[in-house]
């Protein structure tokens, strides 16, 4: 392996998008944050690209992220936002970032809304159908069932889509264990949906489901890891460090350190898929280099 692929990583400035979940209540992630202070973990976690995905449901933040990708080499590959509520402007804004070279895929805050079945709405089907047609991946950020389910619904619509679970949809760890009636229906579904070939799964944001997401262990998230590999395999597994979002749950090294536990008992074939293999390909990544920026 060349280097590790950090699938889902976040940078944000409040002098230039309007981040409306950013209040705050969001304690140490309300400021600004940007590349500069990751770097160093990326260096001593031998991450070599990055993926940045969106943090707002505006064009600004997207911008905001192809400008940090312009000084840092590392960004790979753009996550970024078209309303997909609004077919007509998401063809325009669409055609517009498929002409840059590290657009890498589409997402939306659908966890921030109170309509769990948004993704069920004819015209943001209708837009889901534009990212099929164009060959551009959806990051489901979800959290409840109602998103798994609608991935169901999705998966039979659009058959050509690629997409992606961020965090997993949000697992019960530290709530339940395999067995336990809290354990479901987020099992169930999750193997319902891995299914679909074209579905993936991104190893990121496991944290603690209680409260205080710094509380989770490397035990507690082992069953969903285990859970995820029976659904996926490790060819349908990426890593994502969340970052800056990690700092809620002890930093980014204290992340990195509890997957790498995890992942020790894996070949180093299943490995390198799930630290960089499956990113590369699901969103098209160039070869890596060792950091020099």
């Amino acid at each position: 392996m060349t280097g590790v692929i950090d699938a889902h990583q976040h940078v944000w400035n409040l002098e230039r998008a309007d981040y409306a979940w950013l209040t705050p209540e969001a304690g140490v992630l309300h400021r600004t944050i940007e590349m500069d202070e990751v770097m160093p973990e990326f260096t001593a976690a031998g991450v070599v690209g990055t993926v940045l995905v969106q943090s707002a449901d505006n064009d600004e933040d997207t911008e905001h992220m192809f400008e940090v990708a312009g000084r840092h080499p590392v960004v790979h590959g753009i996550v970024g936002y078209v309303p997909l509520h609004d077919p007509a402007r998401a063809a325009e804004r669409l055609e517009e970032l498929r002409r840059r070279p590290l657009f890498r895929g589409v997402r939306n805050l659908i966890h921030d809304r109170p309509d769990p079945n948004w993704l069920r709405r004819p015209d943001v089907d209708e837009t889901l159908g534009l990212l099929a047609a164009a060959g551009v991946p959806f990051d489901v950020v979800g959290v409840l069932p109602e998103h798994l389910e609608a991935v169901l619904g999705i998966s039979e619509r659009h058959p050509e889509l690629d997409l992606v679970l961020d965090h997993l949809n949000k697992p019960p760890i530290g709530l339940a264990v395999p067995g336990d009636d809290a354990w479901e229906p987020w099992a169930s579904l999750i193997a319902r949906v891995a299914e679909n070939p074209r579905v993936h799964g991104k190893v990121s944001g496991l944290y603690a489901a209680t409260g205080d997401p710094a509380s989770w262990t490397v035990e507690q998230v082992r069953p969903v890891l285990d859970h995820a590999l029976e659904a996926f395999g490790p060819d349908r597994l990426m890593y994502g460090g969340d970052w800056p979002v990690s700092l809620i749950a002890g930093g980014y090294a204290h992340v990195w350190q509890g997957l790498s536990e995890l992942l020790a008992d894996l070949t180093v074939a299943e490995r390198d898929a799930i630290l960089a293999g499956t990113a590369r390909r699901f969103y098209t990544l160039p070869e890596s280099e060792p950091l020099d920026d």
